[in-house]
């Protein structure tokens, strides 16, 4: 792998020396373009460059993007159509900690152009990452972003408790789960010391039986519990399981709900979301970024400046022919990633920039924060510490 320190600084100094063009035009040639340093979309010769850059590439590859997780079926449909550029999604269902070991060990070829991981993954291994700044940059939340580009977030969700309503008892809270009546239900979505949806359902879980962001214990004494109890099962949750019926209550971002109804209703099944009443956990937001070694890097960048437009424009469905249409145009009249990722439930970086201007759609109906609500957000410290505690107990509770 190629020193990413050495790559930062010819990175830099190759963004210095770049013509000055427009954003919407470009009088620069596309072969005059190194895509994989352009930090930024003047440098990269503006949007009917960039287009027909990643439209030369013809292909993007994407990594554990469930297509019901915050709207991102839609996302990729959109895109693809739009564009005419294949999208790769390699193991919609894997985690964070998989997204990182992929960018350092898979062939040249195999390489993300673009990972969505927790924040604490995304900034611990920032060096990995591109310099590239979004058109919508200064919408990004300051608290969440590198100052040089490297990873920003992209959205975020609240904790909430996903259930088969042919169970006999609907849960209202983490309390209601330690019922016997919930035995061999209740499932988790993957290893909290290395997926973040996990991590963020034990602080949940921590917080409905006392505890602090600063110490998860009480939140993995929880899971002791249901696993002694029986409650807990170690199936994975995910909807492969849930339609085998290897468990029927699981924790989930609130921005999984909309699709996840959608695709267990087209399986037969009937599931609900409810935001647990004994403990409101909002997540630090996922983090966007663009691997240094990104095998597509046009692609790569057109991607995020896509996720990152609060555009409001033609979805997949009511998007027409694309033939002949310049970059710009195409890209100016779709629906942009962070309507895309609202109509999914999730809470996109840039939404109170967005509100503040009348750029944002609605929300679904049943994916608002309650109103009156704590809401709790465990910090990057938080959640390094809880891994600690996690990678130490979490094997004794997940074992069979």
């Amino acid at each position: 792998m190629r020193k990413q320190f050495i790559l930062g600084t010819v990175a830099a100094m190759a963004v210095a020396l770049l013509p000055v063009v427009s954003a919407e035009t470009s009088s620069a040639s596309n072969t005059a373009i190194d895509y994989s340093k352009c930090a930024n979309l003047a440098a990269c010769g503006g949007m009917d460059a960039l287009v027909k850059a990643a439209q030369k590439e013809g292909k993007l590859n994407v990594i554990t993007l469930p297509r019901d997780w915050a709207n991102y079926g839609e996302a990729m449909d959109l895109f693809s159509k739009a564009f005419g550029i294949k999208i790769t999604d390699d193991n919609p269902d894997g985690s964070s900690a998989y997204e990182i070991q992929t960018v350092r060990t898979a062939p040249a070829s195999k390489v993300p152009d673009a990972v969505d991981v927790g924040i604490t993954y995304g900034a611990d291994n920032e060096n990995l990452f591109s310099p590239y700044k979004v058109q919508n940059w200064k919408d990004i939340t300051p608290t969440y972003k590198d100052a040089s580009g490297r990873w920003y977030g992209d959205y975020a969700g609240v904790i909430a408790l996903s259930y088969d309503t042919s169970i006999p008892k609907a849960p209202q809270s983490f309390n209601d789960l330690k019922d016997p009546a919930f035995k061999n239900m209740v499932a988790i979505g993957g290893d909290p010391s290395g997926a973040q949806e996990a991590l963020m359902s034990v602080f949940a879980a921590n917080l409905a039986n006392g505890g602090t962001t600063a110490n998860v214990q009480n939140g993995i004494d929880y899971f002791k519990s249901l696993k002694d109890s029986g409650n807990f099962v170690t199936a994975l949750a995910n909807g492969q399981n849930l339609l085998a019926g290897a468990y029927k209550v699981s924790f989930s971002w609130s921005f999984n709900g909309p699709g996840a109804v959608a695709t267990a209703a087209a399986a037969g099944k009937t599931i609900k979301y409810v935001i647990p009443s004994d403990a409101v956990i909002k997540g630090t937001p996922y983090i966007m970024a663009i691997p240094f070694n990104a095998p597509h890097p046009a692609a790569a960048r057109l991607w995020t400046e896509f996720l990152y437009s609060e555009n409001k424009g033609k979805t997949s469905k009511t998007l027409g022919s694309t033939k002949g249409m310049t970059g710009s145009k195409i890209f100016a009249s779709i629906n942009g990633g962070q309507n895309i990722w609202i109509a999914g439930g999730a809470l996109p970086i840039e939404y109170d920039a967005m509100v503040a201007k009348g750029t944002n759609a609605a929300a679904p109906a049943g994916y608002q924060i309650p109103a009156g609500a704590k809401i709790v957000t465990p910090s990057p410290a938080d959640q390094d510490a809880a891994k600690a505690l996690l990678k130490a107990q979490w094997p004794a509770i997940a074992g069979n």
